[in-house]
């Protein structure tokens, strides 16, 4: 059935104002944006009178596992968050896996994200079973989403640099007796994910190619992840240099950057995807631009982890396709892009004292978020902008909210004062999955009455696991200290490196 959302306001070509247009969808797709548009008459019309009608905003990361473990995390790393990883994600069944997903399909729903890159985890891997409950969480609720399971071939604690030098013997044992999943069988994994589920739900879904973070994965698994996406046409999507840790190790192990290695090894193509990219070097921002590669900046999961501050400005100047992710809850919190857009818009602003036309203003960030996001995913010519061809991702959202008026200018005003709480209505390939602020295709109200109940018999399942990350995680915090007060080409610290004998030390 055709629809016409009729009389909502859309952004002009400058961003700063909006104009009066109708928006006639068929098949899922724009026909026509004009002022006054007829309508057959077995067309649904939407009366979009008093909203903002804009382009779906596009989560290019984030972590559906996250969402049954928000507020868990307080003052941890990245290396934190690793340390308690099988605690966390370990021994859970079909069922949360599917909850979790649903959750965060519907937080970005409800803030007007239509799209996301979803790389999802198990421990000790995903399974069959666990990848189709993330598939169908995201089919039930209607978001459009290139799921990737994240997977690794290696230990954590045995990347650490100096670690297990560090252990006392008993420790050291138990590290010793970890075993990761086999290459073989992850690449098997990945394949059949992507064999059986790429271009389910109409097409909504797509599935990718997740080594989660390089330094956890053999140069083998890495190899066999750049074949296996070449061979199946799909994108590679990983964490790329997101701590000044994982930058040393690459350093002591490959005697590389993270980039060459990868660039070495042959995942370095226009599919490939970064998360992060924090302590890239100059160089290394030079090869990604040269393949077609793109970014994905994640501003509150850099700050909340105190993994630093990227170089977007730099990543932009070099022609890098810069996207925006809200990360895991565990992370940043929230999937609320809106959030994200306007850390995205300040967290940088130290980084060039009193050299305003290097910080990233309004349009920009407005960019990663909409455009930069569907060339991450893919999908440049299908969702990321009101147009005529594109797919109808759209969000209204109410023009007299306290947020957006007086309307001085149209795209600052999303970017720095719009909260996500004055979306109205949520439009994915043509259907309704918002309406009046409320998804309408699943029973929200159900799923988190069933994931609290779930939730407390989760976090007490694990009970080995948690004890075992609190008597290592005073010594990965010490091995953090002592590779990140080395010296590398970049400081990406708003602060002095730390001393490797500072609190919290053993």
């Amino acid at each position: 059935m055709a629809m016409v959302v009729r009389g909502g306001q859309v952004l002009n070509q400058t961003g700063t104002a909006l104009d009066r247009a109708d928006i006639l969808i068929q098949a899922g797709r724009i026909a026509a944006v004009a002022p006054h548009l007829g309508a057959t008459p077995d067309a649904q019309v939407l009366d979009a009178s008093g909203q903002i009608v804009l382009p779906g905003l596009v989560n290019a990361h984030t972590h559906a596992h996250n969402a049954l473990l928000k507020g868990l995390a307080d003052r941890w790393t990245l290396e934190d968050l690793l340390t308690y990883s099988a605690a966390l994600n370990a021994n859970r069944t079909v069922e949360e896996q599917y909850l979790s997903a649903s959750l965060n399909a519907v937080e970005m729903a409800k803030t007007g994200c239509t799209a996301a890159y979803d790389l999802f985890m198990a421990v000790p891997a995903p399974t069959a079973e666990g990848v189709e409950a993330v598939v169908r969480a995201y089919t039930d609720v209607g978001l459009r989403a290139t799921l990737a399971p994240a997977v690794a071939d290696l230990v954590f604690f045995r990347t650490m640099p100096g670690l297990l030098d560090l252990l006392p013997a008993d420790l050291a044992t138990a590290i010793a007796a970890m075993r990761a999943a086999p290459t073989e069988a992850l690449l098997r994994l990945t394949e059949e994910a992507v064999r059986r589920w790429h271009g389910a739900a109409q097409g909504r879904i797509r599935m990718h190619v997740a080594p989660t973070i390089p330094g956890q994965c053999t140069d083998a698994f890495l190899a066999g992840c750049a074949r296996l996406a070449r061979e199946q046409g799909v994108g590679i999507h990983t964490h790329l240099a997101e701590t000044k840790v994982q930058v040393i190790h690459a350093r002591d192990r490959w005697g590389q950057t993270i980039v060459e290695r990868l660039g070495d090894l042959g995942l370095l193509t226009s599919g490939f995807v970064g998360a992060h990219g924090i302590w890239l070097l100059d160089d290394d921002i030079r090869r990604l631009a040269d393949v077609g590669a793109a970014v994905v900046h994640n501003p509150a999961s850099n700050l909340r982890t105190g993994a630093g501050l990227a170089p977007v400005r730099e990543m932009l100047e070099h022609g890098v396709t810069v996207a925006l992710g809200s990360d895991g809850s565990m992370a940043s919190d929230n999937q609320n892009l809106f959030e994200m857009m306007r850390f995205a818009a300040l967290a940088g602003t130290v980084r060039f004292p009193y050299d305003q036309p290097r910080w990233l203003d309004g349009p920009t960030v407005w960019a990663m978020a909409t455009a930069g996001g569907a060339r991450a995913l893919g999908l440049a010519d299908e969702i990321g902008a009101i147009a005529v061809g594109r797919r109808a991702d759209l969000v209204l959202v109410r023009a007299d909210s306290s947020a957006l008026r007086p309307l001085n200018h149209a795209v600052n005003a999303l970017v720095y004062a719009q909260t996500g709480a004055d979306v109205v209505t949520v439009i994915v390939d043509g259907r309704v999955v918002v309406a009046d602020g409320r998804v309408t295709t699943v029973d929200e109200s159900a799923l988190r009455t069933r994931a609290e109940e779930v939730a407390a018999d989760f976090r007490a399942r694990n009970g080995d696991a948690w004890a075992l990350g609190a008597r290592l995680m005073p010594h990965v915090g010490v091995a953090c200290r002592v590779a990140a007060a080395k010296p590398y080409p970049v400081d990406r610290y708003a602060g002095p490196p730390p001393a490797p004998t500072t609190r919290g030390g053993l």
